[in-house]
């Protein structure tokens, strides 16, 4: 696809637009629905990438999918939001959501790595990791408290988003109960890394450094080869960790987000 960018590193050679879809498959929204070409995804509020469009195609009448869109998201009560990045088309779309007076939020990088290649350790001995392959309570719970969104209904729903893939799940602990956990999510030959959490008081011990190797290592042996993950890019602190790991920037992205209530007002 023109305009559409290839990383490579080594052996790993992906383009943007197979990130896009490693990523979607990784964090499954509950519903999707085609709108002319782009893909609108719905999971009750829980967070931005399960409740944005994936505008992969051109549409036959823009003004008339922005339209739609609009539509089915307020139907809903969820504000209107486009995940913008290298593959987005139309490519002008982003300029043409900021007109319409859509705000932009979370910038965003994707870094990938070749698991072969990141350090092993990463970090020094400690705590063992263990690692399953649904989340058990202690999981969740940490999870949510550190980057929940939402109460008992939403919390739900971020259940069926977590086990809607095959999917590894981290976690350490400490004299307190559990530090750490994280989420790699299995797909072909590729896994993701979500939800990233450390207990307030547990960090900047090394219980991230930690579950990433963990969740590296088991993933390597269900076969998978390479890794990528999302970060915000003011997160600097993840992002001198991934970097440290071997993981480099392969793509971008941002959200355009029509706040509720110049929707509503029209």
């Amino acid at each position: 696809m023109p305009g559409v960018s290839t990383v490579s590193y080594t052996a790993l050679v992906i383009s943007t637009i197979e990130l896009d879809e490693l990523m979607r498959r990784g964090w499954p929204a509950t519903r999707e629905t085609t709108v002319d070409g782009w893909l609108a995804r719905f999971s009750g509020e829980v967070t931005r990438r399960a409740n944005s469009v994936l505008p992969f195609h051109s549409p036959s009448d823009l003004e008339e999918a922005i339209g739609r869109v609009e539509e089915l998201y307020h139907c809903r009560g969820l504000p209107p939001t486009f995940q913008i990045g290298p593959a987005t088309r139309p490519s002008g779309l982003d300029a043409v959501l900021a007109r319409r007076g859509y705000e932009l939020r979370t910038p965003t990088v994707v870094l990938v790595a070749a698991i072969e290649e990141v350090p092993h350790p990463l970090s020094g001995t400690g705590p063992e990791i263990r690692v399953r392959h649904r989340p058990d309570t202690t999981w969740t719970e940490l999870w949510w408290e550190v980057d929940g969104r939402g109460g008992v209904g939403s919390r739900a729903i971020a259940h069926e988003i977590l086990t809607g893939v095959p999917a590894l799940y981290a976690s350490r602990e400490d004299r307190h109960g559990v530090a750490a956990v994280g989420r790699l999510a299995l797909v072909g030959s590729w896994a993701g890394l979500y939800c990233m959490a450390v207990r307030p008081d547990a960090r900047r011990r090394g219980h991230a450094s930690a579950i990433l190797r963990g969740l590296l290592d088991r993933a390597a042996e269900c076969g998978s080869k390479y890794a990528w993950l999302q970060v915000t890019t003011d997160n600097h602190a993840a992002r001198s960790l991934y970097e440290r790991a071997g993981f480099r920037q392969a793509s971008h992205y941002h959200y355009r987000e029509l706040p509720t209530k110049r929707f509503r007002s029209g």
